[in-house]
């Protein structure tokens, strides 16, 4: 028999009271995911394209590990 303490499971803390002000802009950033998520949806899917995000958006193009910026 050893003389091994139990392990103790620390306790979490309650999670804190978001403002108003904090409520509304989660409130807002969600309308406007939902909103670009709706327009995303509604354009046509490209065809043989290179897949993911516009590059422009991000400012180079990236293909097979070369980058070129724009």
């Amino acid at each position: 028999m050893s003389d091994a303490k139990p392990e103790t499971i620390p306790e979490t803390p309650a999670p804190k009271e978001l403002s108003p002000a904090a409520r509304r802009a989660l409130a807002e950033a969600e309308a406007r995911r939902e909103a670009y998520r709706a327009d995303e949806a509604k354009r046509p899917r490209e065809i043989g394209g290179r897949g993911g995000k516009e590059p422009g958006r991000y400012g180079d193009w990236e293909i097979k590990g070369l980058t070129s910026d724009f």
